[in-house]
């Protein structure tokens, strides 16, 4: 297996951490949060490092994937195929279930099971200042459960 060094570190690491708040209209929901990330990343003023991307939520995931209409299609019908949101959850058994309860619960046991193929965060390297993404990659929130505001931890650790 051949490879290449990209970069030499260095030392004197530093770390900003941002939250974004994003709404969502609809489940699901591809959200591309792509953008902000890179902007964060500039004002962060580090140079090479990584950006972690993480959901503050069970129910909304992070992914990078391809921004093209029709896929996103395709991945809203794969979701709803393996955890469809009219199957039968014992989350959602209001009558049995005791534990984690709020006001307004929302049956939502689809957007959990959901959320375990897609996970929590995503690592993306920076060099040069810039988030290192291929040509077609965009980072998504993906909102699962139900509109609603959602938050995004974005961790810049570097030099």
């Amino acid at each position: 297996m051949a490879y290449q060094k990209l970069l030499q570190g260095e030392s004197s690491l530093k770390a900003q951490l941002y939250q974004i708040e994003v709404e969502s209209k609809e489940a699901p929901e591809f959200i591309d949060i792509t953008n902000e990330i890179a902007g964060l990343v500039r004002d962060s003023e580090i140079i090479n490092g990584m950006v972690v991307v993480y959901s503050r939520h069970t129910t909304a995931a992070i992914m990078i994937n391809e921004n093209e209409p029709l896929l996103l299609e395709d991945m809203a019908r794969f979701l709803e195929k393996i955890a469809s949101r009219n199957g039968h959850y014992r989350h959602n058994d209001f009558s049995v279930r005791m534990v984690n309860m709020n006001d307004g619960e929302s049956p939502n046991g689809h957007a959990h099971c959901q959320h375990l193929i897609l996970g929590a965060s995503q690592t993306i390297p920076i060099a040069n200042g810039q988030i290192q993404m291929g040509r077609w990659q965009s980072v998504f929130l993906v909102e699962l459960d139900r509109p609603r505001r959602r938050e995004v931890l974005i961790q810049v650790l570097g030099i």
